[in-house]
């Protein structure tokens, strides 16, 4: 495996960020940002954001500093403002009405850094009915019809993709697109605003090509009925012998050809056209699957344009030889780990340090923005956070 350069400044250097600590998709969305070459400043709270995880080894943390402020005493908020004065963004996941309460919510920040991009990361947006509400991706995807598209029986519960597609795909992704929108705007005009990024916006936007779809006729309002949803007997997932299995997209007419005649199926290119008889053409492929294992059916189709790939773990995606070559995932201080993505060809983003722990950077962020109101003393670990 390659390990990217640790070197390097990216296309936001010089984009300063402070992050309110929490969990999830606002971790994440700091961390794109400063993958791509921010100075983000992470503020931890004294105790821990409560997740769990050894902060050692907590990826969404990497290439950040973290400073030690407790906003709940009596000079915290002042000193998150003496950091916000100096920022581009600042970025926070609370539930409505926390920041504000806590002193560092939208008018107090943008009073003092007019400039500034206030983006918010929440699952049900600043209004609405649900917005004081509790809630989490399961629940964000399911309000929105996402949730109910994913899994192969029509009659069966929806498949669960993990938190990917709630907290990440339609939270923090769309939050940091958002940022960088405004931090244009702010760069241009001078104008500082807030960005409400809620998790239920996002994935209903993701949604827009299969409304259009729904809405043209080409849809069904079920899930495994469809062309892309388990519904297509050549856009699937098929069991091999030793218990793996394969991805099937071979939906254009040549790529079906040749997946057909690689297979070795070859009534299925008469089977293709005629949906009646697709539950037939499934069964014949998926007997044809199972006549082989994982790693016989990978050296089948490999190379080809049949559109078949095989189902890998996310211990083995690294060892892939296209990933591998590609550098997709990195090794850094031990820890194998996505590389930085997209890739630029003038200012690449670069994995510069590891996961910063908590409050270790004090000391240094203090003197680098100029606050003098982190106190050198609350900084343990300063040697630490550069090696890890």
């Amino acid at each position: 495996m390659k390990t990217r350069q640790t070197e390097g400044t990216g296309p936001l250097a010089g984009v300063r960020v402070v992050e309110l600590a929490g969990i999830g998709p606002g971790p994440f969305a700091a961390m794109l940002l400063a993958d791509l070459g921010a100075d983000v400043v992470r503020v931890d709270r004294p105790g821990g954001a409560g997740l769990g995880v050894d902060p050692a080894k907590d990826l969404t943390n990497r290439n950040k500093r973290s400073v030690l402020v407790d906003l709940k005493a009596p000079d915290g908020p002042a000193t998150v403002l003496d950091l916000v004065e100096r920022a581009d963004v600042l970025i926070e996941g609370y539930r409505p009405g926390v920041a504000e309460r806590l002193g560092v919510g939208p008018e107090e920040c943008l009073a003092r850094n007019p400039r500034l991009v206030y983006g918010r990361m929440t699952g049900w947006g600043q209004d609405g009915p649900l917005a004081p509400a509790a809630g989490h991706d399961i629940g964000y995807i399911a309000v929105t019809g996402a949730l109910g598209l994913v899994g192969p029986d029509p009659d069966g519960p929806p498949s669960i993709p993990a938190n990917l597609l709630g907290d990440y795909a339609g939270g923090s992704l769309y939050l940091v697109v958002g940022v960088l929108a405004a931090l244009q705007h702010a760069r241009t005009r001078g104008e500082g605003q807030v960005v409400d990024a809620a998790i239920v916006d996002g994935t209903a936007h993701l949604t827009t090509m299969i409304h259009a779809m729904l809405l043209a006729g080409g849809w069904q309002d079920r899930r495994g009925v469809n062309l892309l949803d388990g519904g297509c007997p050549f856009y699937g997932v098929y069991a091999t012998s030793d218990g793996g299995h394969m991805a099937v997209g071979a939906l254009e007419e040549r790529f079906y050809d040749e997946f057909a005649r690689l297979l070795d199926l070859p009534e299925a290119r008469t089977l293709r056209h005629d949906l009646a008889r697709w539950p037939e053409l499934r069964e014949a492929v998926a007997a044809r699957f199972r006549s082989r294992t994982r790693a016989e059916w990978t050296e089948v189709f490999e190379g080809t344009d049949a559109c078949v790939a095989p189902v890998l773990s996310l211990r083995e995606a690294p060892g892939h030889p296209h990933l591998a070559a590609r550098a997709t995932f990195a090794e850094h201080g031990g820890l194998v780990q996505p590389a930085p993505a997209p890739r630029f060809s003038a200012t690449p983003g670069t994995l510069r340090t590891g996961p910063a722990l908590p409050g270790a950077d004090t000391a240094e962020v203090a003197r680098d923005w100029a606050v003098p109101a982190l106190r050198p003393q609350d900084a343990p670990h300063t040697q630490e956070s550069k090696t890890a």
